[in-house]
């Protein structure tokens, strides 16, 4: 419900931009993959970082912005689609300790582009794909501990910080 009226208030306010893209749902996080313009991109960073600001009693905890990437040419997902994972996913013991933030990002979006492709052949297998897709395999989800190194990098920031940098002026004043 909460993102069925983001999507609303995003489509009322930049009419004609659809949003597509995956919220993967999983026992202890939840993976959200937003495609639209980058200003209904914008308003959705913006809610998320007043929703963190309830506090505790927030609806989602520990949020992180990963990517925003601007002028991409096609988009992943046909359409919107909610996704369960059926199982927890875990990663060999110690794998994730050695790499570094980058590389985890890199592997969240590997493992987001194949769940993409398999929703693709999907969708041109079927005609109602969401039926298909309501649970995935194990193996196309991310593994519990890569969520857990993103959530406590540094350098994925919040949505409330993602705000700041964005409107912040990227050019230091002439007078210092």
């Amino acid at each position: 419900g909460y993102h069925r009226g983001l999507f609303e208030k995003a489509l009322e306010y930049h009419s004609g931009e659809q949003v597509s893209g995956l919220l993967l749902l999983c026992s202890s996080y939840i993976c959200h993959v937003v495609e639209s313009c980058s200003s209904t991109i914008h308003l959705i960073i913006r809610d998320l970082a007043s929703l963190q600001k309830q506090g505790p009693n927030a609806l989602l905890q520990e949020i992180k912005v990963l990517v925003v990437a601007h002028n991409i040419p096609t988009r992943l997902f046909p359409d919107w689609y909610l996704a369960m994972a059926t199982s927890p996913v875990t990663c060999p013991q110690g794998s994730m300790q050695s790499e570094s933030t980058a590389e985890v990002v890199a592997e969240c979006l590997t493992l987001l582009l194949r769940l993409a492709a398999c929703i693709q052949s999907l969708e041109d297998d079927s005609e109602d794909t969401n039926e298909d897709i309501h649970t995935f395999e194990p193996e196309l989800l991310i593994p519990a501990e890569m969520i857990n190194c993103l959530c406590n990098a540094e350098e994925c920031i919040t949505p409330e910080n993602f705000v700041r940098l964005y409107l912040s002026p990227s050019q230091p004043t002439l007078d210092s």
